[in-house]
């Protein structure tokens, strides 16, 4: 109840003011939740009821309305549906393009290995041994050559769908594999001895990169699926101090907190392929400016000089 207030007319004796209580304001929104307003307008309109023609005339604009809503709902329907064929076709046919560019990849690279170790048999027989030995240990240093041995194998894979609809990932991030897991698997097998590391059967090599392009993961520009594997080729200790690393430890947190699947195996006589050749580029020297009359032949002066002299190499890499 509202605090009382004193009236303007109450007298002001020397007694006590006579006090009046408002009435509670909550308790009469509830009693009275009808504005005053709408209860005058439709007391007048029982008084005088609307005429028969504003009433049919409201009746017809309102059909008008739906008929007008109706017909273009049934347009837009049809355009849609005669639309679909063409973008379902347009789908199929990118599809198949994508699958047919994939396939002549994958046979490119086939055929791209058979030629490598053509070569390399080529190559070992005009080496000597101890060349062609020299040459086998710095490509598998590198990436270029295939190598076997025993390793370890890390698979991972993403988190089932939950049948109950439920959010999952809310603390450790999304319930799927990213592209830095795999990145910090790698980065701990490398730093745990590994000596060749390859993910899905695409070798690593220095320059490799292993980066997302929007819900794909890209290794060397190409993408692989899951379940991802990380197979390393190393040292007895390699599992027992992958285990130890970093990265095992986060991955093991994510399989309690978001489901992931995280398994490391040793495994006995492991083969890893090669890495695709790389794109060689090869720096060239810069064309030299003509040197000036004032500064010719002048020491000191910043002309260019012979090659072979003392000067030091250019930025462009003429030199080493």
């Amino acid at each position: 109840m509202s605090a009382p207030q004193r009236r303007p007319d109450a007298p002001q004796g020397d007694g006590p003011a006579a006090r009046v209580y408002a009435p509670d304001f909550l308790t009469e929104l509830f009693r009275n939740p009808l504005d005053p307003g709408y209860a005058d307008a439709a007391a007048r309109r029982r008084a005088a009821p609307p005429s028969g023609w504003r009433g049919r005339s409201a009746r017809s604009v309102s059909l008008v309305v739906l008929v007008a809503l109706g017909f273009l709902f049934a347009v837009a329907y049809r355009q849609t549906m005669a639309e679909e064929p063409g973008r379902s076709k347009a789908r199929a046919d990118l599809v198949a393009q994508i699958k047919e560019r994939e396939a002549e990849t994958d046979e490119m690279a086939a055929r791209a290995d058979r030629l490598r170790e053509e070569v390399g048999r080529q190559r070992d027989a005009a080496l000597s041994g101890s060349q062609a030995s020299r040459l086998r240990r710095l490509e598998a240093g590198t990436g270029l050559g295939r190598v076997r041995g025993d390793g370890v194998v890390v698979r991972l894979a993403d988190a089932p769908p939950k049948d109950d609809g439920a959010v999952t990932g809310s603390e450790g991030g999304p319930p799927r594999v990213l592209y830095t897991d795999l990145q910090k698997v790698a980065n701990d097998l490398w730093a745990a001895g590994a000596e060749a590391v390859a993910i899905n059967g695409q070798r690593l090599t220095a320059t490799s990169t292993i980066r997302s392009a929007g819900a794909a993961i890209l290794v060397d520009f190409r993408p692989v699926t899951g379940p991802y594997e990380v197979s390393a080729i190393g040292p007895g200790s390699l599992r027992d101090r992958f285990d130890d690393s970093r990265a095992a430890f986060l991955m093991r947190e994510l399989v309690n907190s978001v489901g992931l699947s995280f398994q490391v195996r040793e495994v006995e006589d492991l083969t890893l392929p090669a890495a695709p050749e790389p794109r060689l580029r090869y720096a060239e020297p810069s064309v030299s400016p003509s040197p000036s009359v004032s500064g010719s032949g002048v020491e000191g002066s910043s002309g260019p000089e012979p090659s072979g002299s003392g000067s030091s190499p250019s930025p462009s890499g003429g030199g080493r």
